[in-house]
């Protein structure tokens, strides 16, 4: 016989992943991550015989339960489910699934509303973040149509509004885990950075490349992330992530000056192989952050507003990506204090999936 789990598959930002609740799945990680790559398809490129999307943006999983702390609501592990391999990546936080984890804990009624608004408070046990979640939840309800737009996502949808409250060094353990603004690595000049999530932020012209070009050209061109690949792994150990050979951290950020008049800094984003169609929440935080370090390839090329609060326009592939933050400290060591975004989520699917027999 097949093996029946509940699940709720959800639109989290510019993801797509399976949510479920922890008592519903294995608590041992080896037969969790067995029966996870079962349900997705894994592994296979297309995926075919699960509920993957074939795609690292759409083979995701949130594992949600009612938090072990007192000053949180709800625990969620993150998990990037791996296509060709057969691996369930915990290491990574993931925003964009994040959004969707408040408007699930309400419909799974661990989270009670309370009133027209309701604030989730999530701890990310991939790496202890802790986020506030802010749900429409009229007459007691998840809300989930609205006005807000967010680029990647056709229509409009709720808002879904999240502070971070200590994402840096996150995964890496410090901010800047070298200690320094600018490293020189593989014979280009480097941010290495963790403000949520590990990445390495280099100008797109250290690479031969304007930072404006398609993602399909950019995915297509493999003299380019050869080079990328050689750079990633000789960051990975300074950042303290060893090997990341096997990994899908620290992600790329090509970074440009802006294209729009309202824009602040033009991206180009690699997650770590594929040329993501946009950039990931944490990754668009992280970059911010890169752009209020003087002296950091990002600040060289950023146009950054005046004021301690901020509101910076990453722009990428498809549009732009609005990211607050508060800065404190001097002009010369400045220090962001809060940062915070707009997502929106919804449900797509509420029912049972199932896995092979064999996977138990």
């Amino acid at each position: 016989m097949q093996i029946p789990v509940r699940c709720m598959l959800m639109r989290g930002g510019t993801s797509k992943g399976a949510y479920f609740l922890a008592e519903d799945l294995p608590s041992e990680p080896a037969a969790r991550d067995r029966l996870l790559l079962s349900i997705f398809g894994s592994p296979d490129a297309r995926q075919v015989d699960g509920v993957g999307g074939a795609h690292p943006l759409t083979s995701k999983t949130a594992i949600v339960s009612r938090s072990t702390l007192p000053d949180c609501d709800i625990d969620f592990l993150f998990g990037q489910v791996g296509i060709a391999q057969p691996v369930v990546d915990t290491t990574p936080n993931c925003g964009n699934i994040l959004s969707g984890v408040g408007p699930f804990a309400i419909e799974r009624g661990l989270i009670q509303p309370t009133g027209e608004r309701t604030r989730v408070r999530v701890r990310t046990i991939n790496t202890g973040t802790i986020a506030e979640l802010l749900i429409e939840t009229p007459g007691g309800k998840v809300n989930y149509a609205g006005s807000a737009r967010i680029d990647g996502v056709p229509g409009t949808a709720a808002p879904v509004t999240i502070d971070f409250l200590d994402a840096a060094g996150s995964v890496c353990g410090s901010l800047l885990p070298t200690g320094n603004v600018v490293d020189h690595v593989a014979g280009v000049d480097v941010t290495l950075i963790d403000n949520g999530m590990p990445v390495i932020v280099l100008a797109a012209s250290a690479v031969g490349r304007t930072g404006y070009e398609s993602r399909e050209a950019l995915d297509a061109d493999m003299g380019l992330k050869a080079r990328l690949e050689e750079i990633r792994l000789a960051c990975g150990p300074l950042m303290n992530l060893g090997d990341v050979s096997k990994k899908v951290v620290p992600k790329i950020s090509l970074v440009a000056p802006p294209q729009q008049p309202g824009g602040h800094v033009s991206t180009r984003n690699f997650i770590p192989h594929e040329c993501h169609a946009s950039i990931g929440v944490f990754a668009a935080v992280t970059v911010a952050t890169a752009c209020v370090l003087p002296g950091s390839p990002a600040a060289a090329v950023a146009r950054i507003p005046e004021g301690r609060i901020k509101t910076l326009s990453v722009e990428h592939p498809t549009g732009e990506f609005s990211v607050r933050i508060e800065v404190g400290g001097t002009a010369e060591h400045p220090v962001v204090e809060r940062a915070g975004l707009l997502r929106t989520a919804r449900v797509l699917f509420d029912g049972t999936t199932y896995a092979r027999a064999d996977a138990a």
